[in-house]
């Protein structure tokens, strides 16, 4: 599992409040939340997009895909828990690889958000940044994640490893034939676990503020 430590800097610099009384414009506020946001998501996609990025973090980790889980059990109870557990390491590797895509999305979003947006984050509720992000960027994500999860899935064995468990699982007598979308599972998992790390840390940094890191945001958000 990632270590929550090595993530706590997600959103580190989006506080619950803002110094407005402090006569500071919308625009440096908006400003402010934009540069944070976007140190918070740059910080969430490293994280993710490393070995074990995916793999080692039980909040995040990509399971065998739940409308396929007769075939898990089934091959398990057979001795074949070396192909499932194949299929399960190499699909979270691909998510690992796919990662980084993101980045470039969520940072569009960021910066094309309006002052109003980046007011309502901060005035929002605890995974109001989280939301933002989903309602902005989840179309985008599922378009470009999926021809890269599939080329992903092939450059870690994945498609090989999950075509030969439903081959097996397929010769066994009398079972119901199977063949699920893979990519289609591992990219739907792969963007989830984006946002399930973007959300658990928004709601850490609205909870215990930290010092402000830039110029900027000592500006915005108050230095102590």
């Amino acid at each position: 599992m990632v270590a929550c430590g090595s993530s706590s800097q997600l959103f580190r610099d989006l506080p619950g409040t803002y110094g407005m009384e402090s006569g500071l414009s919308e625009q440096d506020a908006a400003a402010g939340i934009r540069e944070a946001l976007i140190r918070g998501t740059n910080l969430g996609v490293d994280l993710v997009s490393v070995t074990d990025g995916y793999f080692g973090n039980r909040e995040i980790k990509i399971p065998f895909p739940p409308e396929a889980r007769e075939i898990e059990s089934t091959l398990r109870n057979i001795g074949l828990d070396k192909k499932v557990d194949e299929v399960i390491l190499s699909i979270n590797r691909a998510a690992e690889m796919a990662a980084d895509e993101a980045r470039s999305i969520f940072i569009s979003a960021i910066t094309g958000m309006t002052v109003i947006d980046a007011l309502d984050i901060v005035r929002g509720a605890d995974n109001a940044a989280t939301l933002y992000l989903q309602r902005t960027t989840s179309q985008q994500l599922q378009g470009a994640f999926r021809p890269i999860i599939s080329r992903s899935l092939e450059r870690v064995d994945a498609t090989r490893y999950w075509d030969d468990v439903v081959n097996t699982y397929n010769m066994i007598p009398f079972v119901k034939k199977m063949d699920p979308d893979l990519a289609g599972y591992v990219t739907g998992k792969a963007i989830e676990g984006l946002f399930v790390m973007i959300a658990k840390e928004e709601l850490a940094i609205r909870r215990d503020p930290m010092a402000r890191t830039t110029e900027l945001l000592k500006k915005v958000f108050g230095s102590n």
